[in-house]
């Protein structure tokens, strides 16, 4: 059942806003956002509006003697339409995250699985990476360390554009692969795994950090061999004192480690309260999808049957070189499907 009355407020909102943006008054960026965020939204509106009044039209015709053959060959088509509509209008309406517009924080580490682990990091990284560059959005590298075999020991990357969050925040969580790893001569298949947290990059008006809750220390990093010829003191880490975070940056400006280590910070800090908002709002239904729980395997990356497997929604494909060469869209659409199908299960209980 589409709420009329609701529609109503958010067309009444969307012509307000309107009127603001063009007087020039109040926050221009504010109102252009709350425009973009509705204007989708009161167009679902007014196609439903309008498919219902055609119905409606054609049913008046069906009691025209003159106008019932031409009511009953458009009547059928239009009920047809009806359903998809609703549904899309019933999307449009469920609860926005606030935080699926912004640029994110992606974190790749190895886990179980030693060398061959780091080198799945690797991997994931580059599918990652590649699957950002087909979106055209931009790949800023935080922090980067890598095994003796090429491996990823820990990556921290800034994702920026549109809807980044939204897309990327399905991707938290344990990944497994199982494949004969290039260390190992007797072609036995192994299973290693790596995480992967997403998390949406914070304003500083979402965490205000005090002061002295953190120490700032700077690192020594040393020249060609180890000599200590061009030492400088560039890296920067943090510590959180409260949380016990510690957020590292190793650029070459001391002022500009600082900038990216409270930027990174400000985002755990921030992912941490929403983490704890939404486990007390789904303490006593758990979702299938999104749970954002690092620890919960999500996912198996099966090399010697080309498959991949999401567990959370039970989604098998068989292309996993595709997958690997940034082709997640399929995977991504599947999972934000069910993650709308939640949320409305959750509003119509």
């Amino acid at each position: 059942m589409i709420p009329t009355e609701r529609l109503q407020q958010i067309k009444e909102r969307l012509e307000y806003v309107e009127v603001r943006m063009s007087s020039g008054e109040g926050d221009i960026a504010q109102l252009g956002r709350e425009y973009s965020e509705l204007k989708p939204v009161v167009d679902q509106i007014r196609d439903w509006e309008s498919l219902v009044g055609d119905i409606a039209e054609a049913e008046v015709m069906m009691d025209d003697p003159e106008m019932r053959e031409l009511a009953e060959e458009e009547l059928p088509s239009l009920k047809a339409r009806l359903p998809e509509v609703e549904h899309a209008v019933q999307l449009a309406l469920l609860p926005k995250d606030a935080a699926d517009a912004r640029p994110a924080m992606l974190e790749i580490r190895p886990g179980t699985g030693g060398d061959e682990a780091a080198l799945f990091a690797g991997d994931l990284a580059r599918m990652y990476q590649r699957y950002c560059e087909a979106r055209g959005w931009g790949w800023d590298v935080i922090e980067e360390a890598h095994s003796e075999l090429g491996g990823v020991r820990e990556l921290v990357v800034r994702i920026k554009g549109d809807g980044v969050f939204a897309r990327m925040k399905f991707e938290s969580g344990v990944h497994r692969v199982q494949r004969v790893p290039e260390t190992e001569s007797g072609g036995r298949i192994h299973t290693s795994a790596a995480t992967v947290a997403v998390l949406p990059e914070a304003e500083e008006v979402d965490i205000a950090i005090n002061a002295n809750d953190i120490r700032i220390d700077t690192m020594r990093s040393s020249g060609a061999g180890g000599q200590h010829v061009n030492t400088t003191d560039s890296a920067v880490r943090i510590t959180h004192i409260p949380s016990g975070i510690v957020v590292t940056s190793s650029e070459k400006s001391q002022h500009r480690n600082r900038e990216i280590a409270m930027q990174v910070l400000r985002a755990r800090l921030y992912d941490a309260e929403r983490q704890k908002a939404a486990d007390e709002r789904s303490a006593d239904r758990k979702s299938q999808v999104g749970s954002g729980d690092r620890s919960e395997r999500i996912r198996t990356y099966n090399f010697p049957q080309g498959r991949m497997t999401d567990h959370r929604i039970g989604l098998t494909l068989y292309k996993l070189d595709q997958i690997m060469q940034g082709d997640l869209d399929e995977i991504v659409d599947a999972l934000t499907a069910e993650h709308q199908a939640a949320l409305l299960a959750d509003m119509e209980s």
